[in-house]
C-alpha cells in the first residue's frame, strides 16, 4: 500500500507521451467546432443543449491532466492487457490510457456518435492502435462486448454518473474480474447519488480494498486481502 501510494499515486515525474497527448487537449480547447450531443448519462452541469462546443467538452467535460496522468501512471504499474474505458468523451483520456499500455486491447465505450467521430481522429493521430471504440448506449453495448472477452483487469467508470447504473456497471463488469483486476471510479463525490454508489460498492463482499482520493475510487480484489478502506490526499 506504502509503495503504491508513494511511486505510483504521488509519482508526479513527467512523461514523453504527457506532451503529445496535452497538445491535442489544448487544440480541443480552442476548436470551434460543433457537434450533436446525445447523453445518455446524468448530464452536464454547465448545459442541457443539444450541440456543444468541442471547445466547451474539452474544458469541462475531460479529465484533467492530474488524474489521466494518475490512470497513466496506475495501467503501466499494474499492466493490464484488458482495459474498458466507460466513457471516450474526447478520447484524451483514452490516449493516456494507451499510452499506459500500448500491447493492451483497450475498450473504449462511447455513447455520442460525433463525440465518438472527433475521438477517433484523435486516437489515430498518436496512432493508438490497440483501442476499439464502442459506440451506442452503455447499457447495451456494455453486456455484449463482455460477453466476449475471458477476463477484464482495469476498468474505468466514468459514463453515467447516477447510482443505479454506475452500480450496474460494477455488478456486470465484476463478472469478469479476478483478484487482480483494478476499477477506478470517476467523480465518487460527485453527487448523494455517486456517494450512495460508492458507500455500496466499498461493501460488495468481492471488493477487499478501497482508496478514495476524492475526485476518484480505486478498488481492489483479491481474496487473501483483509477488507480495507483508505481515504488518501491526492
Amino acid at each position: 500500500m506504502f509503495e503504491l501510494y508513494t511511486k505510483v499515486i504521488r509519482n508526479a515525474a513527467d512523461e514523453p507521451a504527457f506532451q503529445e497527448i496535452e497538445e491535442i487537449r489544448s487544440r480541443m480547447k480552442r476548436s470551434m467546432q460543433e457537434i450533436e450531443i446525445v447523453d445518455y448519462g446524468a448530464g452536464s452541469r454547465l448545459s442541457n443543449s443539444p450541440r456543444r462546443k468541442v471547445s466547451t467538452i474539452a474544458k469541462n467535460a475531460q479529465k484533467t491532466p492530474k488524474f489521466s496522468q494518475l490512470l497513466f501512471r496506475l495501467i503501466r504499474h499494474f499492466k493490464p492487457g484488458v482495459v474498458f474505458d466507460l466513457g471516450t468523451s474526447l478520447g484524451i483520456t483514452t490516449l493516456y490510457e494507451a499510452k499506459a499500455a500500448p500491447q493492451a486491447q483497450i475498450y473504449s465505450f462511447e455513447g455520442c456518435p460525433q463525440t465518438a467521430q472527433v475521438a477517433r481522429r484523435n486516437l489515430q493521430e498518436l496512432q493508438a492502435s490497440g483501442v476499439e471504440l464502442v459506440v451506442g448506449n452503455l447499457d447495451e453495448t456494455l453486456v455484449s462486448q463482455i460477453s466476449k472477452v475471458s477476463a477484464i483487469d482495469f476498468v474505468f467508470f466514468d459514463a453515467n454518473h447516477r447510482y443505479e447504473p454506475t452500480v450496474r456497471y460494477f455488478l456486470q463488469c465484476l463478472e469478469k474480474a479476478h483478484e487482480g483486476s483494478v476499477f477506478v471510479f470517476d467523480d465518487i463525490h460527485w453527487s448523494k447519488e455517486m456517494e450512495k454508489a460508492w458507500t455500496e460498492i466499498q461493501a460488495h463482499p468481492s471488493v477487499k480494498l478501497t482508496i478514495d482520493l476524492f475526485y476518484v475510487g480505486l478498488v481492489f480484489f483479491g481474496n487473501k486481502q483483509p477488507k480495507q478502506h483508505f481515504i488518501l490526499r491526492f
